[in-house]
């Protein structure tokens, strides 16, 4: 029993607050030895698995992940690790974003300009939207003509009067981050096969104002999502793109 530690033992060695290792624990992750009285006593190989979480985490896996790699259920590491990285290069972009704005403030406050904190996130607020509507006007700019913009901007005009844009893009996101935390998955099988039905159903209000020049020129600008996404956050990773893609043509071969 040498090698039994208690939870205030754990914690001092890897950092982990007990509060963070019983919530493992409900997640299945490690699986403490319980004394008589309820006392927990974790041995090598919890100790080797919650460092290993630690490890995982400090990459970027979402607890999921963690959960099916180290269940060694099947799942494509080399897949998940590509995704992973298009995760940290968009936050080493939002980074580099958020810089640019504190320095933008900063140079306010230098300049002896007044700036209390109601100022201060109205020109957080203010700078991230200029700068999310320059990049991906530099971005698109690339890659569609002046005609086709101008096209797009005709047929978008059609969309309803009061559609909430804001709403609309959250529904995205948060589609989304259930796929990416979903992955691996077979794209004919039935949990796939409901995400693509989601993946329509937002697509609807798009699909009714935009010609099939507009749904081909889209299609062609995620497929090359790897050239620009270092630029602009897209509202989705490449692995989810790659999925959905893959759950469309077996939908088409079933």
């Amino acid at each position: 029993m040498d090698d039994v530690l208690d939870i205030r033992e754990v914690v001092r060695r890897t950092g982990l607050t007990a509060r963070a290792l019983r919530f493992y624990e409900a997640r299945g992750l490690v699986r403490p030895l319980r004394t008589h009285n309820g006392r927990r006593l974790y041995g090598a190989g919890e100790l080797e698995r919650i460092n290993q979480i630690v490890a995982l985490k400090r990459a970027g896996l979402t607890l999921a992940q963690i959960q099916r790699l180290t269940a060694r259920r099947p799942l494509d590491l080399g897949r998940l690790i590509a995704a992973q990285l298009e995760a940290l290069s968009a936050r080493a972009a939002e980074i580099e974003e958020a810089k640019s704005l504190l320095l933008a403030v900063k140079s306010r406050i230098d300049r002896g300009e007044p700036v209390d904190a109601a100022t201060f996130c109205s020109l957080i607020r203010q700078g991230e939207s200029v700068m999310d509507h320059e990049n991906w006007k530099r971005v698109t700019d690339r890659y569609f003509s002046e005609e086709e913009k101008a096209h797009w901007a005709e047929r978008m005009a059609e969309v309803p009067a009061g559609f909430d844009q804001e709403g609309y893009s959250r529904q995205w996101a948060e589609l989304a981050l259930r796929i990416e935390t979903a992955l691996p998955l077979d794209p004919a099988g039935a949990e796939a096969q409901a995400f693509y039905d989601e993946w329509q159903q937002l697509l609807a209000p798009f699909k009714a104002v935009a010609t099939s020049e507009m749904i081909a020129g889209a299609t062609n600008f995620y497929n090359r999502m790897d050239e620009w996404q270092s630029e602009q956050k897209p509202p989705f990773s490449m692995s989810v793109w790659q999925f959905i893609q893959a759950a469309g043509t077996a939908r088409q071969a079933g």
